[in-house]
C-alpha cells in the first residue's frame, strides 16, 4: 500500500502539469476563431486577411513539429516543457506591441511564436502522459487529458467573445462615416481589447514554467533502438501517404469552418444575431466535439473504424451542405452539428494511416504530423472565395475535404505493402 502512494504522489503533479497544459493550449488555439472577426475589424481586414491567422498558427505547427521531437529527444521531456511554456509565453507577450501599433504582420508574428510554443508543448505531453503512471493505464489517462483539452477548447469562443467583441455590434456604415481622428480613436479602442487577455495569459504560462522549473519531475529514458526508418522510406506506404491526405482536409475543414461561422452568421443580417452571439455556435461546435470523442469509446469498440469515418464523412457533407443551401439560425447551427461527427475522425485517420507499419511507425507519425498544415491553408482559400464569389461558396472547400475523408475511408486506408 505504501508503494502505490509514493508512486501516486510521483505522478500526481507532473500529471496535473501537463493536463492543465493542454487545456490552456486548446483554449488559446479557440480563442483564434474569434481573433478572426476581432482583427478583421481592429485592422480593417478582408475574409482573406483575417484567415491568415490560422496561417500563422498552423503553420508553426508545421514548421516546429519535426524540430521539436528531435529537440525533446536531445534534451528530455522536462526541458520541452519549459522550452515550450517560455517560448508561447513570449507569444502571448507580443500582442501588446502588436496592439500598440495596430500592424496585423506583427499579430501574426505573435501567433507564430506562441503557437510554436504550443508544438513543442504538444509533442511533449502525449508520450510523457503514456509514461507517467503504469502503462495499463495509459489510454485512459490520454482519454482524460483529451477531455481537459476540449473542455478549453469549448470555453475559448465564449470567453473571447466576451472580451474581444461588443454586446452591441459597430455596423460597418457607422465606421465608414467615422472622421480620420474619430476612426483612429475607435481603432485605438479596438487594438487595446487584445492586450489584457494575451497579458494574463503569458503570465500564466510563464508561472507555470516557474513551477515546472522547481518541481521534481519524473526523468522519463526513451527505449532505445534504432525502429525509426529513413524519411523517404515511409513513400511505399501508400496507404500512410493517403493519411497525410486525410490529416490535411479533416484539420483544414474543422478550423475553415469554425473561423467562419461568426462572418457567416453576421452575412444573414439579423439584427439580433451580433458577433458575440454568433460565437455561441462555435462553442456548441466545439461542446459537440467533447460529446462525439466521449461516446466514441463506445462506438469504435462496435463498429470498423473505416465504417465510422465513411459513416461521419457523409454525415458532415450533409450537415454543411445543408448549411450552403439553408439560411439563418437552421444554416448555422448544421455547422455546428459538424463538430460531433468529426469528432472523433482525428484517432481513426492516425490508426488507419499507422497500420502494418511495424518498425516504420515512428517515422510514418512524424510524417503524419505534417498534414496539420490544412489549418494552415484551407481558411485562407475560404477567405479568398469569400472575398471573390460571396462566403456562401466558401463552404464548398469542407464538402471536397469531406469528399476525401470518404475515399481515404472506402479505398486509402487499405493496405498494399506490408512492413
Amino acid at each position: 500500500m505504501e508503494n502505490k502512494k509514493v508512486n501516486y504522489s510521483k505522478f500526481l503533479v507532473p500529471l496535473i502539469i501537463v493536463m492543465a497544459l493542454m487545456f490552456f493550449w486548446n483554449l488559446s488555439r479557440n480563442i483564434n476563431d474569434v481573433l478572426i472577426p476581432y482583427l478583421k475589424r481592429a485592422c480593417q481586414l478582408t475574409d482573406f486577411q483575417s484567415s491568415l491567422v490560422q496561417s500563422a498558427f498552423f503553420g508553426a505547427y508545421f514548421v516546429v513539429a519535426l524540430p521539436a521531437g528531435w529537440y525533446i529527444q536531445k534534451k528530455g521531456y522536462r526541458n520541452g516543457i519549459i522550452t515550450g511554456l517560455l517560448i508561447a509565453a513570449i507569444g502571448a507577450f507580443l500582442f501588446y506591441p502588436a496592439a500598440e501599433t495596430r500592424v496585423y504582420s506583427l499579430f501574426l508574428i505573435a501567433l507564430f511564436v506562441m503557437a510554436a510554443g504550443f508544438a513543442v508543448l504538444e509533442v511533449t505531453a502525449s508520450p510523457y502522459i503514456t509514461k507517467l503512471g503504469d502503462p495499463e493505464g495509459a489510454s485512459s489517462r490520454l482519454s482524460m487529458a483529451a477531455a481537459i483539452g476540449s473542455l478549453g477548447a469549448t470555453i475559448a469562443p465564449s470567453l473571447a467573445a466576451l472580451l474581444l467583441l461588443h454586446e452591441e455590434d459597430v455596423a460597418q456604415a457607422t465606421i465608414d462615416a467615422f472622421s480620420a481622428i474619430e476612426l483612429e480613436t475607435f481603432l485605438s479602442s479596438e487594438a487595446d481589447l487584445v492586450k489584457p487577455p494575451y497579458i494574463i495569459l503569458g503570465a500564466i504560462l510563464v508561472v507555470i514554467a516557474i513551477i515546472v522549473v522547481f518541481t521534481k519531475l519524473p526523468s522519463i529514458q526513451e527505449e532505445k533502438g534504432g525502429d525509426k526508418k529513413p524519411l523517404l522510406d515511409i513513400l511505399k506506404f501508400k496507404h500512410t501517404l493517403y493519411g497525410v491526405g486525410a490529416e490535411f482536409f479533416y484539420v483544414g475543414a474543422e478550423v475553415g469552418i469554425v473561423s467562419f461561422i461568426i462572418r457567416y452568421a453576421k452575412w444573414f443580417n439579423l439584427p439580433e444575431l451580433t458577433e458575440q452571439k454568433s460565437a455561441q455556435y462555435i462553442t456548441a461546435f466545439m461542446a459537440l466535439v467533447l460529446i462525439g470523442r466521449l461516446l466514441g469509446v463506445y462506438i469504435l469498440k462496435r463498429f470498423k473504424p473505416q465504417h465510422v469515418l465513411a459513416f461521419c464523412s457523409i454525415s458532415a457533407f450533409i450537415m454543411v451542405f445543408l448549411a450552403i443551401i439553408t439560411n439563418g439560425y437552421f444554416s448555422l447551427t448544421c455547422l455546428s452539428i459538424v463538430g460531433f461527427f468529426t469528432s472523433i475522425i482525428y484517432p481513426i485517420i492516425f490508426s488507419l494511416s499507422m497500420k502494418d507499419l511495424k518498425e516504420y511507425t515512428k517515422t510514418g507519425s512524424s510524417v503524419f504530423l505534417l498534414g496539420i498544415v490544412g489549418g494552415a491553408i484551407v481558411p485562407p482559400l475560404m477567405g479568398y472565395i469569400s472575398d471573390t464569389v460571396g462566403i456562401k461558396y466558401s463552404f464548398i472547400i469542407p464538402l471536397v475535404c469531406y469528399v476525401y475523408l470518404l475515399f481515404f475511408a472506402l479505398k486509402g486506408h487499405v493496405v498494399k505493402i506490408k512492413a
